[in-house]
């Protein structure tokens, strides 16, 4: 635990100085170069105190990590703007003291030495005040908010904004000392209408949303090394471990449980299928912080006592979710009529599967016709303490965990699980086995491994992998490139979840598989097309994916699309032509 404190002791220190604080930096040197000399301090003290109760107390998972929204944060901008009114407009400051008299403290004075006149105003920069977070802040929010806050997670929280504030107090009494040479100079007056201005503008920027664009704009577009200075420690295996340790094990693992009960005998039992042992691992948790239901008005396990329940964890651009569909579908049409309700919980991996209308579009695409919902904030998932995708959760009659799976395969053993505890529910004459229709795809054991193209997670490129920023990319020849190895060419510009095709961007991959998938999507939904080789050529119709016409895709809407379909896994370079504006994800080889 000593480690961990001091990595994100060093961790908040160092994302202090990073560009993603700018936004607040002005308002706060602004607030720290008025009043008395301890001012700095009680800015900074107070920034630092509700910035520790945000993230630990009461922090949400939005768009990845986010911040005291709604109503703290519009506390926070009439605060802002207030201070500013009293130091650009002195008797404006005097009237409202005199109607308000909290606020007293907070106009300028020109004796004491105005640390508790600093703590109100950094604490309300305190509620928007958001570093480029990196894995240690992100683990700390988002366990906090799914699990509530520990003594262990407080802590850490706590070394953060230590070293957060550490940086911060620096850079406020520098600023101080050179605002003191100004004052000095006669310029006082003019200085503190100055700030003044700066503090209303902040307050402004703030309520028209500009600075959360500033800085997204700013963490997707500079290179991580300014972002994220701390990346490769916070990466390391000392701090992955000692977090794995913070978010810990899956709330419900059948391949964990030691002493299991002997499963159900009964004639539901699948021919040559040995039925799985169905321990008791817990009452299964209700659907949390749902956004909207597809197929269905929303569910509560309250509501499905009584029939056994199959809830998958899935996305809709992921493969090895999609691999699993062909049984779900089956499933679902043999035994919804016999006892059994699926429920798919859709969690995105990316941004744009958030969207309603891309799941609805994926669903009606992959023929699902049981019920979904949209778990855009990872409400469920963390009440399932779920790591994974894609996951299934068998839930007996009586509401209790019974089973569960991770990944693909073993159709047959979740399927005699599913017999069975419909079978001890009561159910009769179940029938034959289901039967799967449509592809069943299956890794080969020699395919290349998955791999993305966004900053966070691309693994094997070359001459360099992709970087946060627009950049131009140097093409390996396909005679120079390993197997399973890729390689970016032309202008791109790459964020941490993906890279946009900017000018004569091409991609190529020395590929081992039978199918090639990769997610794409294309700016504004324009149709746009991607142009794909095998060994140099045009993909013959032969061996084109089911998205592939001649010789191109058409992208439009983000999904996985299907860009090469061999009879057997094969080697082969491809190379990928993409046209202006066409973004692309992960790329999963089957």
């Amino acid at each position: 635990m000593i480690v961990l404190l001091l990595f994100a002791f060093l961790a908040g220190a160092a994302t202090a100085i990073t560009p993603c604080v700018l936004p607040v930096l002005p308002a706060m040197l602004s607030a720290s170069g008025t009043g008395g000399r301890r001012r700095a301090l009680g800015t900074v003290a107070g920034l630092t105190l509700t910035h520790t109760i945000t993230i630990v107390g009461i922090a949400s998972v939005v768009d990845g990590v986010g911040f005291a929204e709604g109503t703290l944060r519009t506390a926070a901008i009439v605060v802002l703007a207030l201070f500013g009114m009293t130091l650009l407009v002195p008797p404006a400051g005097h009237w409202i003291a005199e109607r308000m008299s909290g606020l007293a403290r907070l106009r300028p004075r020109s004796a004491g030495e105005g640390f508790w006149s600093g703590l109100p105003v950094g604490g309300a920069l305190g509620f928007v005040y958001a570093p480029c977070a990196g894995p240690i802040l992100a683990a700390v929010i988002s366990v906090s908010a799914s699990q509530g806050t520990t003594t262990e997670l407080a802590a850490v929280g706590v070394a953060y904004g230590l070293g957060s504030a550490t940086v911060l107090l620096g850079l406020a009494l520098g600023g101080r000392r050179v605002i003191d040479r100004v004052r000095r100079g006669g310029r006082g007056p003019a200085l503190q209408r100055g700030f003044g201005a700066v503090m209303v503008l902040t307050a402004v920027l703030m309520l028209t949303s500009v600075d959360l664009r500033f800085q997204t704009a700013l963490a997707s577009h500079l290179p991580t090394f300014l972002t994220n200075p701390t990346r490769g420690l916070e990466r390391s295996s000392a701090v992955e471990d000692r977090l794995a340790s913070l978010r810990g094990k899956p709330e419900f693992d059948a391949a964990a449980v030691t002493a299991k009960q002997p499963a159900t005998t009964s004639d539901a039992a699948l021919p040559g299928v040995s039925p799985p042992a169905l321990p008791l691992l817990g009452r299964a948790p209700d659907f949390a912080n749902a956004q909207r239901w597809l197929h269905s008005t929303p569910l509560t396990m309250a509501g499905l006592r009584g029939r056994v329940v199959l809830v998958d964890f899935w996305t809709y651009t992921c493969i090895n979710c999609i691999a699993t569909l062909p049984y779900l579908r089956a499933w679902d049409e043999r035994y919804r009529r016999r006892g059994l309700t699926i429920v798919g919980v859709h969690t995105p991996e990316f941004a744009f599967e958030k969207s309603a209308s891309n799941v609805a579009d994926a669903i009606g695409r992959n023929g699902l016709r049981y019920p979904v919902v949209l778990d855009n904030e990872y409400g469920t998932w963390n009440a399932f303490g779920n790591q994974f995708w894609p996951a299934k959760y068998l839930i007996d009659a009586g509401g209790q965990v019974r089973y569960t799976h991770f990944g693909v395969g073993k159709g047959d053993e979740t399927e005699a699980a599913i017999r069975s505890l419909l079978a001890e529910a009561g159910r009769r004459h179940l029938g034959g086995a289901a039967r799967t229709r449509g592809e069943l795809l299956t890794a080969g054991r020699d395919a290349t491994p998955e791999t993305y193209l966004g900053a966070a997670r691309a693994q094997s490129f070359s001459p360099v992998g992709p970087r946060p920023g627009t950049h131009d990319y140097a093409i390996a020849g396909p005679e120079s490139l390993p197997r399973s190895v890729f390689s970016l060419g032309g202008r791109w510009a790459v964020d941490d979840e993906s890279a946009r095709a900017v000018r004569r961007a091409t991609l190529r991959a020395r590929l081992v598989g039978k199918g090639v998938f990769l997610v794409l999507s294309s700016k504004d939904g324009w149709p746009r097309r991607v142009r794909v080789s095998l060994d140099g050529r045009p993909v013959s119709a032969a061996r084109a994916g089911s998205d592939v016409h001649d010789g191109a895709v058409t992208v439009r809407r983000q999904r996985l699309y299907h860009l090469v379909r061999l009879p057997r896994a094969e080697e082969h370079v491809l190379t990928l032509r993409v046209d202006r504006d066409v973004s692309g994800y992960a790329f999963t080889f089957r």
